[in-house]
């Protein structure tokens, strides 16, 4: 069982490599790829250079089990029900897991075939401070509120058929990519990284 965390990864940062290790653990996972994306199409900017967030992200991601890849861009998906249905026929003999943190579910209504992923793929949940509550209250949570596991059941997402998914709740840093940047300590990064 693969898991798939997807994301701008702009930048990766240690809450990243929390909830990696956590949904490792908690739902049974073999492995993890972080697709890290070209680009994010519900957000207006664009991220920092591919080069540069890949390599931030596997300097950071020191884990026997986890894989750091540009495979969105290799693959040219640009969504992510794209993406799962294009590594579902280059792998299929591999079974997916969906992960996202509980500020995607959210949102997740908003996501290009949002439904077709959830009648896909299962789907795993980690609660990020501050949206607990929003996140269990989302469309997509009440669409498929009957489909949902019990956190005490999280190991058998994996085997689970789609729909399915599971919310887990985690003891969690507020550290996110969005306030890194605010601060301007991504940006210091990117001057002295980004060749000429």
């Amino acid at each position: 069982m693969i898991g798939l965390l997807g994301g701008s990864f702009d930048p990766a940062h240690e809450g990243h490599v929390h909830i990696t290790k956590a949904a490792l653990k908690r739902f049974g996972l073999d492995r993890v790829w972080w697709l890290v994306s070209p680009g994010n199409p519900l957000k207006h900017n664009g991220p920092a250079p591919m080069e540069q967030r890949l390599g931030h992200a596997r300097k950071l991601m020191q884990h026997p089990k986890v894989d750091v890849t540009d495979i969105e861009l290799r693959l040219g998906t640009r969504y992510t029900a794209q993406t799962i249905a294009a590594l579902q026929h280059e792998y299929p003999d591999a079974r997916f897991v969906w992960l996202m943190g509980a500020d995607n579910l959210t949102q997740f209504h908003r996501w290009k075939d949002w439904q077709w992923i959830m009648e896909t793929v299962p789907v795993g949940v980690l609660a990020r401070p501050d949206d607990r509550i929003s996140a269990r209250l989302s469309k997509a949570a009440n669409v498929y509120r009957r489909h949902m596991l019990r956190g005490n059941a999280s190991q058998e997402l994996g085997q689970a058929e789609a729909p399915a998914w599971c919310f887990v709740n985690l003891p969690m840093s507020a550290q996110s990519s969005s306030a890194i940047r605010d601060a301007g300590d991504w940006a210091a990064t990117q001057k002295t990284e980004v060749p000429k």
